[in-house]
């Protein structure tokens, strides 16, 4: 698997399980990130680590999008959204856990909707069978599968 690929080019096209595979080691990584963050300064120093994860995640994320031939404004509204959140919190205007503030509330909620369907869409969907505008069909299939 070609890690630098897959974290750092937005050409081309993944199949599911090398998003898959790509977005659990991400996720690891962010997670401790965000652990240590949190034990130095809390919050805000963890809406930073999320921050520095967004590039990787958006080239993975996008790589698939090709392969599911999805429009590219997907994906910037969602990591768009997700940034928004991170500032918020780096700006301390998020409110609290208790009493969230209405704008944050009102990126959140979406882009909590918007995440769980791109994780289907990404996921767990199918990509375009054959070569489409992004490149050749990672799954090297050109034909119509069987029906049956």
């Amino acid at each position: 698997m070609d890690w630098a690929y897959l974290l750092n080019s937005f050409e081309g096209r993944i199949a599911r399980q090398a998003f898959w595979i790509a977005m659990a080691a991400v996720t690891v990584a962010e997670i401790f990130g965000h652990l240590i963050a949190e034990e130095v300064q809390g919050d805000r120093l963890s809406a930073i680590v999320d921050l520095a994860f967004t590039y990787p995640e958006f080239a993975i994320a996008l790589k698939r999008a090709h392969d599911r031939n999805l429009p590219l404004w997907i994906l910037v509204v969602f990591f768009g959204g997700g940034a928004m959140l991170d500032l918020l919190t780096v700006l301390d205007l998020t409110g609290t856990r208790e009493q969230p503030s209405l704008f944050s509330l009102l990126i959140a909620v979406p882009f909590t909707v918007l995440g769980l369907a791109l994780l289907v869409e990404l996921g767990f969907r199918r990509g375009t069978i054959g070569p489409n505008q992004y490149g050749p069909d990672p799954l090297g299939q050109h034909s119509l599968p069987p029906r049956g």
